[in-house]
């Protein structure tokens, strides 16, 4: 598909994620809130988070041009989160999702990212509608996708998933000129 590429907010940079950020994505993907809210990938070590990140990411990006992008704060070139579109398994079209370090939590750094994802999904990969999942516990996922301009649609299931989980929703038709 198309080549993968960094983008920029006035205080990140969105790079895709590679094997690189395995040791990241080792301690993203066990953060309290990620497995409370997002659930337990099983990744473990280095190893698992390596087979994760090219199973479920760079597998992705090679097939669509986009997926999961390590948010770096330019200040430090620390690496604060992630942030991405997702084919997600049971969910028709595209899925918004976002996650953080909690020291960077707080701050901004969801909004301006995700802010920054959804544009390139509606202006640079055309993507007519973008969807989201979040439980009905997560409240500040749920705030965030509302100022992002997300609706509530509805109460899903996803496939082997007993959780009901709220379905929301923008299309392209809905995004503001400068969103």
């Amino acid at each position: 598909m198309s080549e993968s590429k960094n983008f920029e907010t006035e205080r990140l940079i969105l790079r895709p994620t590679s094997l690189d950020d395995a040791p990241f994505i080792l301690e993203l993907l066990n953060t309290p809130k990620w497995l409370q809210f997002i659930g337990d990938r099983k990744v473990y070590n280095l190893e698992d988070a390596k087979k994760y990140i090219s199973e479920k990411i760079i597998t992705q990006q090679e097939r669509l041009g986009f997926s999961n992008y390590t948010v770096i704060r330019k200040s430090d070139q620390v690496k604060i989160g992630s942030c991405g579109l997702y084919d997600r398994e049971g969910l028709e079209g595209v899925d918004i999702g976002f996650a953080f370090l909690p020291a960077y939590e707080k701050m901004g750094y969801g909004y301006e990212s995700a802010m920054k994802i959804k544009a390139i999904g509606f202006d640079i990969f055309k993507i007519k509608k973008i969807k989201a999942i979040t439980s009905k516990q997560n409240i500040a996922s749920q705030s965030l996708l509302e100022k992002l301009g997300l609706k509530f649609s509805e109460m899903i299931r996803l496939p082997n998933d007993e959780e009901e989980l709220m379905l929301y929703e923008i299309d392209s038709l809905r995004q503001t000129v400068d969103g």
